[in-house]
């Protein structure tokens, strides 16, 4: 890693052990500045660790890193001020008003005073909230908690955003109008990190790199991804739920030999063929030979989901 400022990110066999067990497993990223990266898997991949380390909250066992031009081992006050971050568990005071909120992360990312009051407008702005700077912080709706919280990340303008998880509980117009807001900063160079189990937002990184057990997996453009892992061998299939129950369509799908890969998907499965090619019609006989008979049977081309889930198959994995 040469510090060149190609990368707002880059890692080299960034490796975090507790004792025996691997968290983080020889990691090698590289993101560049204004690219919106998402970070994808299970919960207990890793992708918490990672983002510690790169914050510099965490001391790598093995491995380097460099994030806005900075160490993280050896510039660790320095990286503070260049980068923003957003936790999943902990983001604000919920005791606190959302001006005493603003102030406090204001204080901690040494927002000079005559900046503080167009910082504060902005953030305001950006969480859709002003005039309620004196309610507590604890009374908003979840969404417009995570659109503060997000402000007071970004609110000393940091080079690079680490967002951890932070759609978890928040319902799908208001993680709509998060990303919207994600968008905006990263159209501003600020290059955003984001770790999500959420494969739906996913589609909206310019980037993704698939996690698991550590180790990362594909990193690559989420439609390139999905392009290279379309072998034609994927299926939709419903059946009503007034025909059988999802159970019982999971159980008699799973005890044919020729599927190798059975997912729920809503109200429906998507199914992959272990070997060759299983066509609608034959998915479709053998259903109805099982007494349960099909609303459709149709080819799908695969979703983020199915792509992690394929490469997880192929290492001979299950996934979690």
């Amino acid at each position: 890693m040469n510090g060149n400022g190609e990368y707002s990110v880059e890692c080299e066999n960034l490796t975090r052990r507790y004792g025996d067990f691997v968290a983080v497993d020889h990691v090698t990223l590289r993101v560049k500045p204004g690219e919106i990266y998402g970070f994808l898997g299970p919960n207990g991949a890793g992708k918490t660790t990672t983002i510690k380390m790169l914050c510099g909250l965490e001391k790598p066992s093995e491995g380097s890193a460099r994030v806005a031009d900075c160490d993280i081992a050896r510039d660790a006050e320095r990286l503070k001020g260049a980068i923003g971050y957003m936790s999943q568990l902990f983001s604000l005071y919920e005791d606190l008003t959302v001006e005493q909120n603003i102030r406090f992360f204001a204080d901690v990312y040494l927002v000079p005073r005559k900046q503080l009051a167009e910082r504060k407008r902005f953030v305001l702005s950006m969480a859709g909230i002003e005039g309620r700077e004196r309610m507590l912080t604890g009374t908003l709706p979840q969404g417009l908690k995570q659109r503060l919280a997000l402000g007071c990340a970004v609110i000393h303008q940091p080079t690079v955003l680490f967002l951890d998880e932070p759609t978890a509980g928040v319902d799908p117009l208001g993680r709509r109008r998060f990303w919207e807001l994600i968008y905006s900063l990263a159209a501003q160079r600020m290059t955003v990190f984001v770790t999500t189990h959420y494969m739906d937002e996913a589609e909206n990184c310019h980037r993704v790199a698939f996690l698991r057990a550590g180790k990362l997996i594909a990193t690559g453009d989420p439609a390139a991804l999905r392009r290279e892992n379309d072998d034609g061998k994927l299926l939709a299939v419903a059946v009503p739920a007034s025909v059988a129950a999802p159970e019982r369509v999971a159980e008699t799908l799973g005890s044919w030999e020729r599927l190798a890969q059975v997912t729920p998907f809503g109200s429906s499965f998507h199914v992959r063929a272990r070997s060759g090619a299983v066509s609608p019609a034959e998915l479709d006989d053998f259903l109805r030979a099982k007494g349960l008979s099909p609303e459709y049977v149709r080819p799908i081309r695969p979703s983020l989901e199915d792509v992690f889930l394929h490469m997880v198959e192929e290492r001979g994995e299950e996934p979690s």
